[in-house]
C-alpha cells in the first residue's frame, strides 16, 4: 500500500537574459497532494500535463524531499528509510534508461542483481516476466534497435524483476501503438489479481480512456492539488456528469466551468 498525506514540493525557476537572478520566481509544483493506493487495486492519478502527477512519484520515488507531508509504502516512511521503501516499490518512470548494448533479458537480470538476487534467481525472472509480457521475442535482442512499446514492455520487466508488492508507473501509455496498449492493461490487470500478487498498483496519465479501463480509485490533480477522490462511477456522479470528460473538467477545472 503507498499512502501520500498533504505532499508540498515548490522549486525556484531562474529568470532570463542578463536579470537571472531579479528574475527568479517560485513555482509551488505541488501543493496539497492526497493518495490512498491498497493492494489488489489499481489507483490513478488522472491530470493535466502540468499538473503535479511527475513531481509527486518522483517524490514517492526517493528522488527528491518534499517540503512538507509524509509519503510511506508498506507503512515504512520514504524520508526516513529511503532504502526499504524502494525496495518495496517498482518503479517505471518517465525516462525507460535502458542499458543499449545490453540484452532485453541482460537489462532485467543486471536490475535483479541490483536487487540483490542471485545471477540464477535474476535469470528465471527474467524468463518469467518475458511470458507475462510477451517478449518472448525480443528477449535476447540488443535493446539499441526497440521500438518504444518494446523499450516499455523492458522498462516494466525489470521494474517487476524482484517481485515488489507496490507498482508505480509514470505515464506508461505513452508513445505506446494500440497493441502495445492493450498488452499493458492486460498485464497490470493480472498483476492486481489474487493470483498476479494482489499487487497495489499506481499510475498517472491524462488519458481518459486509461482511467475509465482499468482504475479501481482515481485521484484528480489540478494545479498541484488532489482535488477529488473516487471511483469513476462515484466522480461522474459527483460531477453530475454522464461522460467521464466532462466530469474531469468539471471536478479539476471549476471555476473555468463557472465562467463559461
Amino acid at each position: 500500500m503507498i499512502h501520500i498525506d498533504d505532499l508540498h514540493k515548490r522549486f525556484v525557476v531562474p529568470g532570463t537574459g542578463a536579470f537571472k537572478r531579479k528574475g527568479r520566481r517560485e513555482v509551488h509544483a505541488v501543493q496539497g497532494v492526497n493518495l490512498r493506493a491498497e493492494s489488489g487495486r489499481i489507483t490513478g492519478l488522472l491530470g493535466a500535463n502540468g499538473a503535479g502527477k511527475t513531481t509527486t512519484l518522483r517524490m514517492l520515488a526517493g528522488l527528491f524531499p518534499p517540503d512538507a507531508g509524509r509519503i510511506s509504502v508498506d507503512d515504512i516512511d520514504v524520508l526516513q528509510q529511503p532504502r526499504a521503501a524502494l525496495a518495496r516499490m517498482g518503479i517505471l518512470g518517465d525516462a525507460h534508461g535502458l542499458y543499449p548494448r545490453l540484452t532485453a533479458r541482460e537489462n532485467i537480470a543486471y536490475f535483479g542483481r541490483l536487487q540483490g538476487m542471485d545471477e540464477d534467481a535474476a535469470n528465471a525472472r527474467a524468463e518469467s516476466l518475458s511470458q507475462l509480457l510477451d517478449m518472448k521475442a525480443i528477449l535476447d535482442r540488443r535493446a539499441d534497435g526497440f521500438s518504444q512499446g518494446e523499450r516499455m514492455k523492458t522498462a516494466l520487466a525489470r521494474a517487476l524483476v524482484h517481485d515488489p508488492a507496490n507498482i508505480v508507473l509514470d505515464e506508461p501509455t505513452n508513445g505506446l501503438d494500440v497493441l502495445a496498449t492493450r498488452g499493458l492493461r492486460e498485464a497490470l490487470r493480472w498483476l492486481r489479481s489474487p493470483e498476479g500478487g494482489g499487487k497495489c498498483i499506481v499510475f498517472s496519465t491524462h488519458i481518459m480512456q486509461e482511467v475509465e479501463l482499468l482504475c479501481d480509485e482515481v485521484v484528480v490533480i489540478s494545479h498541484g492539488k488532489s482535488v477529488a477522490r473516487g471511483s469513476v462511477p462515484e466522480l461522474l456522479d459527483m460531477a453530475g456528469a454522464t461522460r467521464f470528460e466532462d466530469a474531469f473538467v468539471t471536478l479539476a477545472f471549476p471555476t473555468q466551468q463557472e465562467a463559461a
